[in-house]
């Protein structure tokens, strides 16, 4: 990751240099989500205009569209990111047994193929997909090019176990002790870390895994300070609100606020969608183990309290893309957790899903109307989130 700070410098030449080099390396692109519907926190609704309630949402933008090729020898180049991969997972394995295979594999006549970092992996997801609890509807990858299976019913299994690791392994332990991963639910939807080790057993974990080569930079932050409120990066070319807005929201109102920030002489901020707003967590940082959220220190991000009023934690942060879910799967939009991913199991609050992880939250409503901890591990469950906005750097 690169950094630039312009204070540091004394002459313009030197500041325009540097962002000339910066600019240079655009290595990151972030490809759109491939939602093309608006919602409101009830429904599908007609395209908003400017004026109108929940403009600014994930479809109002429109980004690098998903675009593949089929190379018709088991791999699948992604034509917007430049990475190529597996089509075909096969069966599910342990960690180290994945990264063997990647070093020993001559698939497509190549050499040079690896587990993939979770913001690789991350790339491939749709949020056109959508899911019922453990029910699977339609999937969040596109698989027309990608083969996904679904959990096995005839061993116990549910549809959506059918989890794909990446290769980074979180910082922190979630459940208190548990050496974990993270991975991406391609059949629900989400990023959540997942044990490395069978907690009632000690076994090794098996899951699925996707091999990839090719852009070895993707995922790499390229942070310059712009002194002025704002962080670029020219990795992704998107820059960011340095500050956060400092106070829980509900989605609506989220929207709102961003699409009317007027910051560093720039009216076009909006409220990022949920790929944009995953290439700046730093997964190398956690609250346990840098005493820190899973961001580069250049930004500055609001502390909380718990829901036990410890202090300490840091905000889940809303993005602009609805989650497909549940019984009314318009009525949620998906976050980042920047801190503990949260849940209450068996009458303790822990980090459950890792800083870093993916999850969705009500798009609306009083708190106190909702169940505070939801879903089998107990999910902390927020309604007014926070806000760090984005806007895309004009060539």
């Amino acid at each position: 990751m690169t950094i630039y700070n312009k204070k540091l410098f004394t002459t313009l030449g030197i500041v325009l240099s540097v962002i000339s080099i910066a600019k240079s390396q655009s290595t990151y692109p972030i490809v759109d989500t491939g939602v093309d519907t608006f919602y409101s926190d009830k429904s599908i609704i007609s395209t908003p205009t400017k004026a109108e309630s929940y403009y600014g949402q994930d479809a109002t933008y429109k980004g690098n569209q998903p675009s593949y090729t089929n190379n018709n020898n088991g791999t699948i180049t992604d034509l917007i990111t430049g990475l190529v991969w597996e089509q075909d997972m096969g069966e599910k394995m342990t960690f180290d047994e994945a990264f063997k295979k990647a070093k020993n594999s001559t698939l497509g006549g190549y050499t040079d193929w690896r587990v993939p970092t979770i913001k690789e992996l991350y790339s491939l997801i749709l949020f056109t997909g959508k899911v019922k609890g453990a029910v699977a509807i339609d999937l969040f990858i596109d698989t027309t090019y990608f083969n996904q299976p679904l959990g096995n019913k005839n061993i116990g299994e549910r549809e959506i176990d059918a989890q794909t690791w990446s290769a980074t392994e979180y910082v922190g332990q979630t459940m208190k002790k548990d050496a974990t991963v993270f991975g991406v639910n391609f059949v629900d939807g989400r990023i959540k870390g997942y044990p490395k080790y069978k907690p009632r057993t000690g076994k090794k974990n098996t899951m699925y895994f996707r091999m990839v080569r090719g852009n070895t930079d993707y995922g790499k932050n390229n942070f310059i300070d712009n002194g002025d409120g704002t962080i670029s990066d020219y990795a992704t070319g998107l820059m960011w609100q340095k500050t956060d807005n400092g106070k829980g929201l509900d989605w609506e109102a989220s929207l709102n606020h961003a699409e009317n920030l007027k910051l560093a002489n720039y009216s076009d901020w909006r409220l990022p969608n949920a790929k944009e707003l995953q290439s700046i967590v730093d997964y190398s940082r956690s609250p346990q183990t840098t005493n820190s959220p899973a961001i580069h220190p250049i930004f500055n991000t609001t502390t909380i309290d718990d829901p036990e009023g410890q202090s300490g934690q840091y905000p889940y942060f809303w993005t602009s893309t609805t989650h497909l879910d549940g019984r009314n799967p318009t009525a949620s939009a998906v976050y980042i957790a920047f801190g503990d991913g949260q849940g209450k199991m068996r009458g303790t609050l822990m980090d459950v899903h890792g800083a870093g992880c993916q999850r969705s939250d009500p798009k609306s409503g009083n708190q106190n109307s909702y169940p505070q901890f939801f879903g089998p591990q107990g999910d902390v469950r927020y309604v007014y989130n926070y806000v760090r906005c984005v806007r895309t750097i004009k060539k």
